[in-house]
């Protein structure tokens, strides 16, 4: 029975992950300073994007929690399950 493998992140993709986030949140920014609307629509937009933001990283944190609470309890499970199998005699006549 085999270990799940571990999956690192790599530099290039982390940092790919970043720009990719700076770059779209700086663009969204820019593009709602620069629409021709009052200081309240700009405002509302401001906050409905760090909103977006706020949870997203909270969605994020969930499922990665839900992840890790999973592959937590299968590891659990398969600790058992490998205890029962070394404990179990197949040879073993019961009552004699």
């Amino acid at each position: 029975m085999s270990a799940k493998m571990q999956t690192r992140t790599t530099a290039a993709y982390y940092a790919q992950a970043v720009l990719s986030f700076a770059l779209a949140t700086s663009a969204l920014a820019i593009g709602i300073a620069y629409l021709p609307v009052n200081s309240w629509m700009r405002g509302f937009l401001a906050v409905g994007l760090l909103y977006e933001i706020t949870s997203a990283f909270t969605l994020a944190k969930v499922i990665r929690d839900r992840q890790e609470a999973d592959e937590l309890t299968s590891r659990v499970d398969q600790a058992r399950l490998d205890k029962l199998l070394a404990e179990h005699d197949p040879f073993r006549v019961e009552g004699a």
